[in-house]
């Protein structure tokens, strides 16, 4: 909303200010304009819970059923999308669920007061794209592993391959709800491609257990070569979309890597992937390190595979058999086992490539 300022300094307000909506972090969505890929997904969906663009889950009952990947198509005023492609023409089952999944921590929901008697109204807005016309639709939920309160919505497409803004105003959960305001689930965003009768219902309510999508929901796995596009997501305060929260590039980036943080070199083994510390014995050396901005959670440690890494301490250069984080740091102190001895305990350590293509990356996703 505008704020005149006069002459003499005085301030006057023009219409009504949603100061909910206007500072801090407005939109809780990380990444939600899809500009974030950090793995460079693109591919099948085998594995139920697949991380693709950052923040952004891949969620089914059946493998293979469809793709994802970061795309360039988007409406004005983005420039990516994430784009979900159907490989077949699945027929849904009662019990089958396809969908992409946004989970945000708890720290970052609490102060919505769900599930108490101050909780807010908030309003889920984004831009879509599909091939597909027909009712879609999708849910808010508590616990990506234990569903006890969801509200599902729902939308039309009424013209295939066009782009078109959605905005869902959810009104604020029953009090007797129980909902994350730490570093678990706080609320997770589900956006529907296809689900069976036993997870679908009447939308706009309140239900005690997962419901992807309302009855007679369209399925993007169901048309083989169907596409679904999903940009510029917002879940804000208030029960009106405002404009979406662009923050700076180094910003979301930032925000991404609390939950998952990837280095990758293109093998020249000048390029030092992490810098450490020999802590281990000769014939094992240990090389702790420090990530960039403290994690979510203890992360899960990988990486490329056996004979892409080395350690160099400055005058041998083992290769790495196993990484690990024994520690359960969220801010560093990796474990890099090496192989083949004659590492010095105490020296200066780089994690280097041994000549080809190699990554090490620290996993904490919801």
């Amino acid at each position: 909303m505008p704020v005149i300022i006069d002459g003499t300094n005085g301030i006057t307000q023009a219409g009504e200010f949603n100061s909910d909506s206007s500072f801090g972090f407005k939109n809780r969505i990380i990444n939600g304009a899809m500009v974030i890929n950090q793995r460079a997904f693109s591919g099948t969906i085998t594995t139920d819970n697949t991380y693709t663009l950052d923040r952004f889950a891949a969620r089914m009952s059946q493998a293979s059923k469809y793709s994802v990947a970061q795309s360039s198509a988007a409406p004005a005023g983005f420039t990516n999308s994430l784009l979900a492609t159907s490989l077949s023409s699945y027929a849904l089952t009662a019990t089958d669920f396809f969908g992409i999944q946004h989970s945000i921590e708890g720290y970052n929901t609490a102060d919505l007061g769900w599930g108490t008697a101050n909780g807010k109204t908030v309003t889920l807005s984004f831009w879509v794209n599909s091939s597909l016309t027909g009712t879609f639709g999708g849910q808010l939920f508590n616990d990506a592993g234990s569903v006890s309160s969801g509200y599902t919505y729902s939308y039309t497409i009424t013209v295939a391959n066009t782009w078109q803004q959605v905005s869902i105003t959810v009104p604020a959960p029953p009090n007797s709800t129980t909902w994350g305001t730490t570093n678990s689930f706080g609320i997770v965003a589900w956006f529907n491609l296809g689900t069976g009768t036993t997870y679908s219902t009447a939308p706009n309510v309140w239900n005690t257990s997962f419901f992807g999508g309302p009855t007679g929901n369209t399925s993007v796995v169901g048309t083989n070569g169907a596409t679904f596009y999903i940009t510029g997501v917002q879940l804000e305060v208030g029960s009106t979309a405002t404009s979406f929260d662009y923050r700076p590039y180094g910003t979301e980036t930032s925000l991404c890597q609390r939950y998952y943080v990837k280095y990758s070199s293109s093998g020249a083994q000048n390029q030092a992937l992490l810098i450490g510390v020999v802590g281990g014995s000769t014939s094992a050396g240990i090389c702790s390190t420090n990530f960039g901005n403290p994690m979510r959670a203890s992360p899960t440690a990988s990486y490329s595979g056996s004979s892409t890494l080395r350690i160099y301490d400055g005058s041998v250069v083992p290769a790495i058999t196993s990484i690990g984080n024994s520690s359960s740091s969220t801010t560093g102190a990796v474990d890099f086992i090496a192989s083949g001895g004659g590492l010095t305990t105490g020296r200066a350590a780089l994690i280097i490539p041994n000549g080809s293509p190699c990554y090490v990356d620290f996993s904490a996703e919801l």
